[in-house]
C-alpha cells in the first residue's frame, strides 16, 4: 500500500470519537473503554491518515464472533495480525480510515501502546524528532511494506525510553 503521510489534523479527534461511539453500538456489553493512540492521538506529529483505536473488552474470545457484523459495516477482519491476543479490524480498504485493535484488559501489549502515547504528548521535541524521521522515511519509500520495517528499530528504542519514563513516574 502507498504510503500516505499527512500533517496532524485537529479533526482526528473528533474522527476518532464519532467512530468509538458508532463502535459502542455494536459491542455494547464487551466493551471496558476505548483510547485513541497511535500517531493520530499526539498533536504536531506528522501521520498515516488512519485513525488507530483501541477497544478494550472483557473477553477476547468473544470478539471473533463480530467479524460477519464488522465487515457489513466495511471493516477487514485481520484476526491477530501477528499480536497474540489481539483482534484487528481495518476500514476503508486500500483508502483506510480506522484501525481498530481490540485487546482484552489484561493484556500487556494496551500499556505499551498507550504510555508510548502519553510519552510523546509530554515530550514535543521527541514527537518532533519522531515525525522528522517518518518524514524522511516517506521520502525515500513509496510503499509501506518498506516504511514500515524501516522506522522499526527507530520506534522500538523510543518505545524503551516511554517505557522507562513511565516507571519513573510511578
Amino acid at each position: 500500500m502507498k504510503i500516505r503521510l499527512s500533517d496532524y489534523n485537529p479533526d482526528w479527534i473528533r474522527l476518532y470519537q464519532q467512530e468509538a461511539e458508532f463502535l459502542t453500538t455494536i459491542f455494547t456489553d464487551e466493551i471496558v473503554r476505548f483510547e485513541h493512540f497511535g500517531s493520530t492521538s499526539v498533536p504536531g506529529l506528522k501521520a498515516k491518515p488512519v485513525i488507530d483505536m483501541m477497544c478494550i473488552v472483557k473477553d477476547i474470545g468473544k470478539i471473533d464472533s463480530y467479524n460477519d457484523k464488522m465487515t457489513l459495516l466495511g471493516y477487514d477482519a485481520g484476526g491477530e495480525w501477528g499480536i497474540p491476543g489481539r483482534r484487528l479490524f481495518r476500514k476503508g480498504g486500500e483508502a483506510r480510515t480506522h484501525h481498530l485493535h481490540c485487546y482484552q484488559a489484561d493484556n500487556p501489549q494496551i500499556e505499551r501502546h498507550l504510555v508510548f502515547r502519553d510519552y510523546l504528548r509530554a515530550h514535543p521535541e521527541e514527537s518532533a524528532r519522531y515525525s522528522q524521521f517518518k518524514q524522511e522515511l516517506a521520502d525515500r519509500f513509496e510503499d509501506t511494506s518498506q516504511y514500515g520495517p524501516a522506522k522499526k528499530a527507530f520506534v522500538s528504542t523510543m518505545e524503551q525510553q516511554a517505557l522507562s519514563w513511565f516507571a519513573e513516574k510511578k
